[in-house]
């Protein structure tokens, strides 16, 4: 989480953003200070990794972006909402090149650490998303309007691809990649229906950079929202 704040330090100026702010808005969300600093989560290593990545598309080497994101990916396949918005914004042949290199490594890697069982991880990320946790936005507002559990996940994904569609046409025609994949990534813990308080790390990066103050406000709600999930006791 260090790493990370310095290097969103270090990131801020050519974005148009103070330094400290950006550090202080990664580092010191309390979710983060309790459940990431304080917990055993891949969050951590997983953001950094995405971060990195970012850091690469902005000094315009987009193959070391691609070998960082994959990484990311590898780690936390959350991270790969960012992707397709780096794709758009640097040339997709070097950024792929970067990934594919990356893919080689680290398959190789975990093949020889766990044989086949490492694809186990995917199969794992998808029982997650057919689980529901109390506090997740979508099982909260069927909890408050009567809504079936699985209507209002259907709808929140529906909304979310929608949401996701949109920030690529608008990347498309030229607005900026990393505002847009910071809203997909906060989108994203919107929409899942298996939200933890540690995952509110993801976005916060992508957040402090993309001068948008409504979304940061918007963060710092869903920060507040979700205070009270699973504290350690």
């Amino acid at each position: 989480m260090l790493a990370t704040a310095v290097l969103v330090a270090r990131l801020a100026p050519a974005r148009g953003v103070e330094p400290l702010h950006a550090a202080a808005f990664v580092a010191l969300n309390p979710l983060v200070l309790v459940h990431v600093v304080g917990g055993p989560h891949n969050d951590a290593f997983a953001v950094l990794l995405a971060t990195l990545g970012v850091a690469a598309i902005l000094a315009a080497r987009p193959a070391s972006a691609g070998i960082a994101l994959a990484a990311a990916i590898a780690v936390k396949l959350s991270t790969a909402i960012v992707l397709p918005f780096a794709l758009i914004s640097r040339p997709v042949g070097r950024v792929l090149g970067g990934v594919a290199l990356a893919v080689v490594g680290v398959g190789w890697a975990a093949w020889l650490a766990f044989g086949w069982d490492w694809l186990d991880a995917f199969a794992l990320a998808g029982e997650n998303q057919g689980r529901t946790s109390h506090m997740s936005v979508p099982i909260a507002a069927a909890r408050l309007t009567g809504i079936d559990p699985d209507a209002a996940r259907v709808a929140a994904l529906v909304l979310y691809a929608a949401l996701v569609g949109h920030l690529l046409a608008w990347t498309h025609r030229g607005g900026d990649w990393l505002r847009a994949a910071a809203w997909a990534t906060a989108g994203l813990l919107l929409a899942t229906a298996w939200l933890l308080p540690w995952y509110l790390i993801w976005p916060l990066p992508l957040a402090a950079l993309s001068r948008d103050r409504p979304l940061q406000a918007l963060l710092l709600l869903l920060t507040a929202y979700q205070l009270g999930a699973r504290i350690p006791l």
